[in-house]
């Protein structure tokens, strides 16, 4: 089948690569004002920009000058595999020379960084942190793109009957091995559409996301912040895992990612959630709730690397100034998020980052400073909880080439 006209992908791709805003947002915005596009045009523009963003270090290697349109090229004929007479008429004489040498060129002796595609300062602290087997392994599972994970909402039925109801829908899914609430789907289809969804009888969530619902581990008529609930997804889980009893404050600096939030609510069917834009950290809602909640969840605000499957954008829209003004912002919110708990009660500090500099140091700098404060093995918070996860220690860290989760952390704090 011949490819599509390759100009609008160009386009946008030359838009996204200026990396002033994140990838999904200018594909957002290009289909919104180019309602020309069709379905099969709206799939090719999205699958070129994330396939390009993916493979960039190869591309830029196999490439004369890095444009959006030798990029495009490279990742169809390289990558992709398409043949020549895919491209119909829209190469030139040049650009078949160029296409024909491009896909007889050997590719032994790229540096690891380039295997994995990752930039030099992420590549460099993985292999510090992790060593150069794990750290290429992450590289190249983060190549492909994430599955489609759902969350059973259990308030509105069980995962065995939503199971079945979707495969009456023609959905085909599994249950996924470590969250007892999640189900994998196989391929993209429209969810959605599905009456099931418009009931509420799920929602969107990552596997490993889901278990951080099980670290913290909510029980009925208690009070539970989540601090950065962005559009609500551990939020609506929270308060599920309630019984929609008891009370969930759902702060977040962005009222647009909160007003996200609202229709999900409606369908989930939970009364107990409450969604409150706060100007920081340390705005008035957040201190006049101190040492009254049960449970907190900080999903802090970070690099993203543990999720570019998802966001392949990220790595090049973050670089180690970026990751030092992250680290000063996760201690401030960690430090006021922690002040919110009564004695016994139990805060989780995670973050989609496989860097130890956000995750591990971050928790370890505030328990030395806090002597009221301990930590909970991650292992025994989830002891208990029907989620058979092998080799947790005292944090929980997740991996895209191990577990084919996003690559969550996860660290359970409780005052004394």
């Amino acid at each position: 089948m011949p490819l599509p006209n390759l100009n609008p992908a160009i386009a946008t791709l030359d838009e996204v690569l200026r990396f002033e805003q994140p990838a999904d947002a200018v594909l957002s915005n290009r289909f919104r004002t180019h309602r020309e596009h069709g379905g099969r045009d709206r799939a090719f523009i999205a699958e070129s920009v994330y396939g390009v963003l993916r493979r960039k270090r190869l591309l830029d290697a196999l490439t004369d000058d890095g444009s959006p349109r030798e990029l495009l090229i490279a990742w169809l004929a390289r990558v992709q595999g398409h043949g020549l007479k895919e491209f119909g008429e829209q190469l030139s004489a040049a650009e078949i020379e160029w296409v024909k040498a491009l896909k007889g060129r050997k590719l032994d002796a790229l540096p690891l960084a380039v295997q994995a595609e990752l930039p030099d300062w992420l590549w460099t602290r993985l292999v510090a942190q992790r060593g150069e087997a794990e750290a290429l392994a992450l590289g190249r599972a983060s190549q492909n793109p994430a599955p489609l994970d759902l969350r059973v909402n259990t308030l509105k039925t069980k995962r065995e009957t939503l199971l079945a109801a979707l495969a009456g829908e023609g959905v085909e899914c599994s249950e996924t091995p470590f969250s007892p609430l999640g189900l994998r789907v196989v391929g993209k289809p429209a969810l959605n559409r599905s009456p099931l969804f418009e009931d509420g009888h799920f929602e969107v969530q990552d596997e490993g996301s889901q278990l951080l619902g099980f670290l913290l581990a909510p029980k009925r008529n208690q009070l539970v912040v989540d601090f950065c609930a962005g559009a609500g997804g551990k939020t609506l889980e929270i308060g599920a895992m309630m019984a929609s009893k008891g009370r969930v404050y759902a702060f977040d600096v962005a009222e647009t990612r909160l007003k996200r939030l609202n229709p999900r609510l409606k369908r989930s069917g939970l009364s107990n959630v409450e969604a409150k834009v706060i100007a920081s950290e340390h705005d008035a809602k957040v201190r006049r709730l101190a040492g009254k909640i049960d449970r907190v969840l900080v999903d802090a605000p970070c690099t993203g690397s543990g999720t570019l499957r998802r966001n392949p954008d990220l790595k090049w829209r973050q670089n180690e100034a970026s990751v030092a003004e992250l680290n000063a912002k996760q201690a401030s919110i960690l430090e006021a998020a922690a002040k919110l708990l009564k004695p016994g009660g139990r805060l989780v500090y995670a973050t989609c980052s496989l860097l130890r500099e956000e995750n591990q140091d971050i928790v370890e700098g505030f328990l030395a400073g806090h002597a009221d404060y301990r930590l909970v093995p991650a292992s025994e918070a989830l002891d208990g909880n029907r989620v058979a996860l092998p080799d947790v220690g005292d944090y929980l860290q997740l991996s895209p080439a191990v577990h084919h989760t996003d690559g969550f952390f996860g660290a359970v704090i409780e005052r004394v």
